[in-house]
């Protein structure tokens, strides 16, 4: 059994649930299943005991999230600083075995690099962090963070901040901005495909990468005429268009449409972007006749919560009906769910009851996730979100 960590840092109990979740693997424990953490700091270093006070690892604790407890360590941890470098260095090093063909990748996915609470993204020759709890926005860990990523001589490294994240935590207001350097755009590379960057706009940290391999994916079945559906920036419709004759990308976003445009001028393709409501496009392009070879559904999450996963699942049920009336036989149906609510099996439910609707047979040609950037951590199904299921459609 290991050693407890010392006296100075303060001692959180859970429960027996609790105990039983870390036990089997886990790295959360809910406010729920605390019993005492009395006089703990917001943000502390703490060490986790069972109700017998037997001791369960090293771990963030946070006084405003129904995340109580984040795991750092099954181990002691005696010297902060140190394990967060040679956790962010193991980082840097699993991204140069898995990312190929692209100068662009995530750097650091949270508790799936064992360092909850931290996004960073790596766009080129830029930077950008996310903090999402209180433990990492606290002066010395914000500190140690960039002064690692600084080993990585970026231009720029830039902050990106989701305020209601920050509320939910209870930190103090903060705007996205610059940490080091005043670079803030750029151009990187998926695929061979190019793309404009700007680290002050867009979604999240900037761009979907956990999509690139999917992207790489797609176009290996792409041919005749594709639609890209939620096509933001442009990534899956510019890698169709390497192999399509034609292609037209829609969104409701007229600033991701634009961006889109510029990345399909820098890479000299001729794309059609379309600024409309995709339910109601599909809805009237179907009832219209117009056919495809390709569409690629690519939505927002639609289940932010269980509460809210029979509305999803119905959402889903209808863009993949549309899309199978608009394919042709022999065309390719590309379906992503980036909702951790909706599963693997709910949504190729939802799809193959669509295509019993319309009278079409399905192929599953692959069944995919996130790209290896944005790594699954065993045991912690949280960190498994994005599905992408590529089909051949027959009548």
């Amino acid at each position: 059994m290991p050693s407890a960590p010392s006296a100075e840092v303060p001692s959180v109990t859970v429960s027996r649930r609790g105990a039983q979740r870390l036990k089997a693997g886990h790295v959360w424990v809910y406010r729920s299943d605390v019993i005492s953490a009395d006089g703990t700091a917001p943000g502390s270093l703490v060490s986790v005991a069972d109700e017998r006070g037997r001791f369960l690892g090293s771990a963030w604790f946070s006084s405003a999230s129904q995340i109580a407890i984040r795991l750092l360590s099954r181990e002691r941890v005696d010297n902060l600083e140190d394990l967060l470098r040679r956790r962010l260095r193991e980082a840097i090093a699993y991204r140069q075995l898995v990312v190929t063909d692209s100068d662009a990748c995530r750097v650091v996915f949270s508790e799936a690099d064992f360092l909850p609470g931290l996004i960073v993204d790596r766009y080129n020759d830029l930077l950008t962090l996310q903090v999402l709890t209180q433990a990492m926005d606290a002066e010395v860990v914000r500190a140690t963070i960039l002064s690692e990523l600084k080993r990585l001589e970026p231009s720029a490294i830039v902050e990106r901040v989701e305020p209601k994240i920050r509320e939910l935590e209870q930190l103090p207001t903060r705007a996205s901005g610059m940490l080091q350097g005043d670079k803030t755009s750029t151009v990187f590379t998926m695929n061979g495909v190019r793309f404009h960057f700007d680290a002050l706009e867009g979604q999240k940290t900037g761009a979907f990468l956990d999509q690139r391999e999917n992207y790489a994916a797609a176009a290996r079945y792409a041919h005749g005429e594709a639609l890209d559906v939620f096509c933001y920036q442009g990534g899956f419709a510019l890698h169709l268009a390497q192999h399509c004759a034609s292609v037209t990308g829609v969104d409701s976003s007229r600033p991701s449409l634009e961006v889109a445009e510029r990345n399909a001028a820098l890479n000299h393709r001729e794309i059609e972007w379309i600024e409309a409501n995709a339910f109601d496009l599909l809805h009237d392009y179907a009832a219209a006749g117009r056919q495809y070879d390709v569409i690629v559904l690519d939505p927002p999450a639609f289940a932010k919560s269980k509460k809210s996963l029979p509305t999803a699942l119905r959402g889903y049920k209808e863009l993949n009906l549309r899309a199978l009336k608009m394919l042709r036989p022999g065309g390719i149906l590309v379906s992503c769910s980036c909702s951790y609510h909706v599963s693997q099996a709910d949504l190729l439910e939802v799809i193959a009851q669509a295509a019993r609707d319309v009278n079409r047979n399905l192929r599953i040609l692959e069944n995919r996730g996130q790209a290896r950037d944005h790594p699954t951590l065993l045991n912690v199904p949280e960190t498994a979100y994005l599905k992408c299921l590529i089909f051949h459609v027959s009548n």
